[in-house]
């Protein structure tokens, strides 16, 4: 079942930020993710988001998600980015097509 990596991402940096996309991006690709959402959410129309720029990239499965924040590259990703950069990521699987069931 697909996961997925939501990442608030705030930028203090823009040249750490240029040097950490395309590391990150690679990594991210050689573990089968593909970018679903990113830039800003100039787009709320309900609540508050408070966040600079949203990411969110699908994965194969959660181990895959595991395997890609634990690989080099993305180890090197996080290095270029140290205090340069804040993220919160949160992992979370899918539901399945039929959507998800309701506690009873």
């Amino acid at each position: 079942m697909p996961a997925y990596v939501i990442a608030d991402v705030e930028v203090l940096d823009e040249e750490a930020g240029r040097a950490y996309a395309p590391v990150a991006q690679q990594s991210i690709l050689e573990y089968g993710g593909r970018y679903l959402v990113a830039g800003p959410t100039s787009g709320t129309v309900e609540g508050t988001w408070d966040l600079p720029r949203l990411v969110i990239i699908e994965f194969p499965d959660m181990e895959r998600i595991r395997e890609w924040y634990d690989s080099p590259g993305y180890r090197e990703a996080r290095r270029i980015r140290e205090g340069k950069m804040r993220i919160r990521l949160l992992f979370t699987e899918g539901t399945p097509p039929e959507g998800f069931t309701l506690p009873s």
